[in-house]
Formats: structure tokens, sequence, C-alpha cells
């Protein structure tokens, strides 16, 4: 059997996805496994063993990339992304597929009147759910992420900074208002003992050098932007603890069994991407009770109450008496 997986986006959502692939590859013996995604996030699957074959998808030259799949012969395609642009492939390919269900209605639900009924199921299991027809179970070994040998290859300076033991402070978030305030963050830094180092993309460096500049904490160090996807995770696979925003290297942290401490604004848990199965140690920080929350089931550039109060009332003293007692066991 020759399956062809969609999933175009994000780093979290495809990483999410890996179950389902780990899975089906191991329990249909003879399925083979092909898997259409953007092609920024080529990294996130390049080394990925229960992968036959990635595609690439470019959307100035999908006519191209759809003869090629044509020409293929899919039996099956399972449909984990379920958007406009997958039903017009899907419409192009002529293929019997199988889609994932995004409860759209039930989000709806939750973000605009506050009333929850959502199933209290991860979106791993309703990927899973995708292969029913199939007798596909989930094996619960958790989510997968695989590095190559040059992705534990580091710059120089990074090298001599890098501490022994040390602490992973996620910064990023692709919309602002799943993001701490930089001060914040800071006094978290200044609250933990130990040494932090502070991952995220070229975008995030003014944020960074903010909070290098206000933390107390002397030993802050700042790789953001210096630093590939994969370098970054495999920062994240040797570090004791990973604190992040909801976003992709948390999940990339689950799959790697990491403690972690995951800090959530206007997105809640209950939507159902929480961390998946990770080190039996982590712990969730929210701000409950908020009527607004959750005002987004993805983010905005700015809190649309103007007080954002999903951050800005984060317990940031908890956070980092946690962060400590996490590494003094280590210690």
């Amino acid at each position: 059997m020759k399956f062809l997986i969609l999933r175009f986006s994000s780093i979290g959502d495809i990483v999410l996805t890996t179950p389902l692939i780990r899975c089906l590859k191991q329990q249909y013996k003879d399925a083979e496994l092909h898997y259409l995604v953007k092609n920024q996030f080529l990294d996130v699957l390049k080394h990925n063993p229960y992968i036959d074959k990635l595609w690439l998808w470019n959307k100035d030259e999908n006519n191209q990339l759809i003869s090629q799949l044509k020409n293929e012969k899919f039996d099956f395609i399972i449909d984990l992304h379920k958007n406009l642009r997958t039903f017009r492939l899907k419409q192009k390919l002529k293929i019997k597929s199988f889609s994932f269900n995004k409860i759209n209605l039930e989000k709806w639900l939750l973000v605009n009147t506050k009333i929850n009924r959502l199933p209290d199921v991860h979106i791993v299991d309703r990927y899973l759910h995708t292969l029913k027809n199939f007798q596909v179970v989930n094996d619960n070994a958790g989510l997968d992420y695989f590095l190559g040998k040059d992705d534990e290859e580091l710059p120089e300076d990074v090298k001599k900074k890098l501490p022994s033991k040390f602490i992973c402070l996620v910064i990023g978030a692709q919309h602002s208002t799943k993001k701490m305030p930089e001060d914040l963050l800071a006094q978290i830094c200044s609250g933990i003992h130990h040494p932090v180092i502070i991952l995220g993309g070229p975008g995030d460096k003014t944020s960074a050098h903010e909070i290098l500049t206000l933390t107390e904490n002397k030993n802050v160090f700042d790789f953001s932007g210096k630093l590939s996807l994969n370098q970054s995770a495999y920062l994240v696979k040797i570090s004791e603890l990973v604190i992040s925003h909801d976003t992709g290297l948390m999940h990339i942290a689950s799959a790697f069994k990491k403690k972690i401490i995951s800090i959530w604004g206007n997105t809640v848990p209950e939507l159902g991407m929480y961390p998946y199965l990770p080190h039996p140690q982590s712990r969730i920080f929210e701000v409950n009770n908020l009527s607004c929350r959750p005002c987004s089931k993805i983010g905005f550039d700015k809190c649309p109450k103007k007080h954002f109060k999903c951050m800005k009332e984060q317990d940031v003293h908890g956070i980092a008496n946690f962060a400590n007692s996490l590494m003094d066991d280590i210690s």
C-alpha cells in the first residue's frame, strides 16, 4: 500500500503527526509512506526513517508537482491539514482520502462563547483516528524527532559559551499573544540559579537582548538567530529542562522526553496541543479564570483587550522556583 500524507505546516503541527507516521509504518508492514510538506519545514522530517519519500510543496511549481504525484499511483491520501489547498489537491489527484477532523465548530464555540464542547483528546490521537479503517492503533511511544550528525555541529562561539548543564528558554512563538513580555522573562531568569540559554530565531534577537539587559542572572546566554532549527533541537535534546511558550520547540522537547515548563497565554491546553507524553515532571503554567481566554485558537499580534492579563499575570516567581527545584534535583 502506498500512502501520501499531507501536512504542510507548521513545526509543532508536523512534529505532532510523527506518531501516526511511525505507527502506520510499523503496523502496516507493506506501507510505503510519502509526505508532502512546505519547503521551509523540510528539516523537521528529513531524518525521519519511517518516511520513504518527502515531497516539497511550492505553490509556484504545483502543476509540475501534481503531475509527479499522479505518476506515483498512490493508493490513499491521509490529509492531516484539511484546508482549501489540500481539498483542491485531492480533487486533482482523484485518490481515495481520509481526512483529519479539525473540530472547528467546537473550537469556535470555546473561543467565541467560552462553551467547551471539545473532546478531551490530544490532537495526536485525533490524527491517529484518521487511520481507524486501517486498524492502526497508538503505540503510546510519544513523538519522534530525528537529528543528523551535522545537526550536532555547533558554531564555535556557541560551543565556547555552552554550559555543561543548562536550561533552554524558548522565547519565540508564531504570534505575539503566545509570548511572555521580555521583562517577565527577565524576571524568570533572575529567579533561576542555574545557567540559561536563550533559543529563538533571527526575529527574536531584539527580545533576547532586552532579556539580557534586564536580568540579574549573569549566566544567561543568547543563542537566538545563531542556530538552525535542528541545532536548536539538539540543544533542547541535551538540556536538563526546557521553558517554552506554546510553540514548535515545546513539541520537539516532548519528543525528547524533556522536563518542560510550558507557559500559555491566549491559547489553552484544552485545544488539544499541550506537550504530548513529555517527562512526568513537566508542568503547565497558565492564568486561569480569565473571561477573555482563549481569545483565539492560534493567536494575535496584540491582545484584543489591550490588557494582556493571560501573560502579565503569570506566576513568574513560581515558574523560577519550579525550575530551580527541578534543577536542584539533578544536581
